[in-house]
């Protein structure tokens, strides 16, 4: 479930929405509104298939992940220097027995590995055998956006911390078999949009760096799906409920945002809304509480929170 721009915007101002909102009470004598969404959505999978883990079909992620996955099930070790393959507490399964895994630090290596840096180039020099970001493969056009949003943001970038320094290293496989380490984009300028705008030369240098190493392993937490069931249940099904669990008031609501998808009042809420609040574990979320898991009825749910403190 993905929350709107409009309620991630709420979200963020929520704090000084709040701070306006009870100035205004204290100098018109009225009590501040808000308005509560609650947005539930169906889950077409049981908690077992939604739980487990399953690599993706691209070389660049997928890839990784079913080597170290063949290399440590069932009880096995896989160690990659520079990046980790698989997502931590991960389940997954394997002969009909479950597993977790997990990934520890087992030391540094110093390796030769490919750098790419950029250079900007004006628009007015751009030649006319540049590169478009998009014609490239994700192996290539993946580091050169992540270098291209570091210069834009002057390295405030979400994904700064993939970089070293001012420098992309290639370390996956799909990578090092790139057109980038091949060298054949070596000095060439690359555009990221058709008409030329933010253009950057490439370099590429081969660098000695230290790399840390990232261990893979996993560990046996279920021999058979009713026991895995259970494993889930306690560790990634946030609230577990029945209908004949909720009184009638919250229970028409929730059956009202599944069947919508949302369910939204203002204050002051009904006696219904808080008590269904409460039993999904909301109570007193001031902004947005978003990505939980909910099993109700038989069937599983995601569901989030969103606080607007200066509804329109």
């Amino acid at each position: 479930m993905v929350p709107s721009r409009r309620r991630l915007l709420q979200a963020a101002g929520t704090a000084t929405a709040a701070a306006l909102a009870g100035c205004s009470a204290d100098v018109l004598g009225d009590d501040p509104t808000a308005e509560y969404a609650l947005d539930v959505d169906a889950i077409d999978a049981s908690p077992v298939e939604y739980a487990l883990y399953e690599p993706s079909d691209d070389e660049l992620f997928g890839a990784p992940a079913r080597t170290a996955l063949d290399a440590i099930l069932p009880d096995g070790r896989h160690t990659t220097y520079g990046y980790a393959p698989l997502p931590e507490d991960a389940f997954v399964e394997h002969d009909g027995t479950y597993y977790q895994t997990e990934q520890v630090v087992t030391g540094r290596k110093r390796l030769e590995r490919p750098l790419v840096r950029v250079e900007p180039v004006a628009e007015d020099a751009v030649p006319d055998d540049a590169v478009l970001v998009d014609a490239l493969d994700q192996p290539s056009a993946r580091p050169l956006k992540i270098l291209h949003s570091y210069a834009q943001t002057d390295g405030e970038t979400s994904t700064a911390d993939l970089l070293r320094g001012d420098a992309y290293v290639m370390r996956r496989p799909a990578e090092l078999d790139s057109r980038l380490v091949t060298g054949d984009l070596d000095g060439r300028v690359v555009t990221m949009t058709d008409s030329g705008t933010w253009a950057y030369r490439v370099e590429m240098r081969r660098e000695r760096v230290v790399e840390t190493a990232h261990t893979a392993l996993a560990i046996e937490v279920a021999a058979s799906r009713e026991q895995f069931r259970e494993v889930v249940f306690g560790t990634r099904i946030d609230v577990d409920l029945a209908p004949g669990d909720l009184p009638a008031g919250a229970r028409s609501r929730l059956d009202r945002a599944i069947e919508r998808r949302t369910y939204t009042e203002t204050t002051p809420l009904s006696d219904g809304f808080d008590a269904l609040l409460s039993a999904l574990g909301l109570a007193g979320v001031d902004s947005a509480a978003n990505g939980r898991l909910l099993w109700y009825d038989g069937r599983l749910h995601r569901y989030g929170l969103y606080v607007d403190h200066d509804p329109e």
